[in-house]
This record gives structure tokens, sequence and C-alpha cells, in this order.
């Protein structure tokens, strides 16, 4: 989501836990942080009602209510955002039966797994896009390959390992990609141990 905001919070929670003042809001896909004079960090999922009273976004918690003092405009913005639903992992991907995939190597992963059920390619003509699972440089040499059988212009996926105790992630994958003439141009988490960046070949 990744909006932030200073404003004066106040806090009426439970058991006496009560607090006011001024704070660095951060509303991140998954938590609501609150840092400075109250300190909370409220997951968004954990969020039950969310109202704008002229200035202010109330939300509901099971911890009680969280008052921010945003302005009218900047509340009923955090307001969308936090009542819109995220896109799944397919629209991130850009995957459906309008737009079916080439996947090149075998998927395990569960949450991938459903992005793609029913957006698969048949044969690379048929494919709009490329997505291949990598765990070491073999794979990206396979992936580049069968990639090169898809339609000009259609991006490959790459799926790895995600954070710095990846084994085969996101910079080593980088790195190897743009030395054979790719750029990455999108990631996206897949999991809470994948990632996945998008490559398409640099234009010359």
């Amino acid at each position: 989501m990744g909006l932030d905001a200073v404003c004066h919070a106040t806090w009426a929670g439970g058991a006496g836990e009560r607090g006011a003042g001024e704070v660095k809001a951060l509303l991140e896909s998954r938590e609501l942080i609150l840092r400075g004079e109250v300190r909370r960090t409220v997951p968004v999922a954990a969020i039950t009602a969310v109202t704008v009273e002229g200035d202010d976004l109330v939300l509901s918690t099971p911890d009680g209510p969280l008052i921010l003092t945003l302005g009218a405009d900047a509340a009923t913005r955090w307001a969308r955002k936090l009542t819109t639903p995220p896109p799944s992992l397919a629209q991130k991907l850009g995957v459906g039966p309008a737009t079916p995939v080439l996947v090149i190597g075998t998927v395990d992963d569960p949450a991938l797994a459903e992005a793609l059920a029913g957006a698969v390619a048949a044969t690379p003509a048929e494919a709009r896009l490329a997505l291949a699972v990598v765990r070491n440089p073999a794979d990206l040499e396979r992936a580049v390959t069968a990639h090169a059988a898809l339609p000009s212009g259609a991006a490959l996926w790459l799926i790895h390992g995600k954070g710095p105790k990846a084994t085969f992630g996101e910079a080593p994958v980088r790195a190897w990609m743009r030395a054979t003439g790719f750029m990455d141009t999108k990631i996206s988490a897949v999991s809470a141990t994948l990632s996945a960046t998008r490559y398409s070949i640099r234009s010359r």
C-alpha cells in the first residue's frame, strides 16, 4: 500500500492502555505501524471497521478504537486503501485465461500453483508471457532458451528465493539476467519464501 503521514493519533486501548500524540503512521500491505508518541503495530486483517469522520480516520481494532487525524482528503484516501482488497497473485503476474503463460520447469509452491490455475499455455505459440522457477544458473539458462520461442516482446517472470538468506535470490538472478541482455521491470512477492521478478529483453 505504501502510504505514510505525520499526524495526531489517539488510541483508546483496553485494560487502561491509552495514548495520544504525534506519530509517523505507515500503512503497509499487511500492517499499520505507528512510531512516535504512540507506538503500535496493527495487522490490517485485524481492523474490523473503517470510517471517516471529518478530518479523522477511525479504525476499530481488537485492542480498541484508533483515531488518526490525517485531514479529510488523506483520511478518505487511507480508508479507500484499507477497504479495497489487494490484487491477487494472478493479477500481479498478469496471468489468466486471456493471458496464458508458458510455465518452464516445476511449480511446487501452493500459492503460485493456485495463481496459475487455468492460465497455463499448452505451447509457446499460445503464450503471452513465460514463467520459470529458478534455483541455479542452469535453470536461468533453460528459462531464457524457452522464452526465446515466445512471440517478440513477451515478458519472462522468474520465481526465486526471497530475502537475504535465500540461496539463489534476487541479486544473483538480476546480475545473470542483465549480463544476458535482459532488464528487470517489476518485482512481486509470491509467498513467505519466494519472490517474482519480471524481465524483458533490453532495447538496443
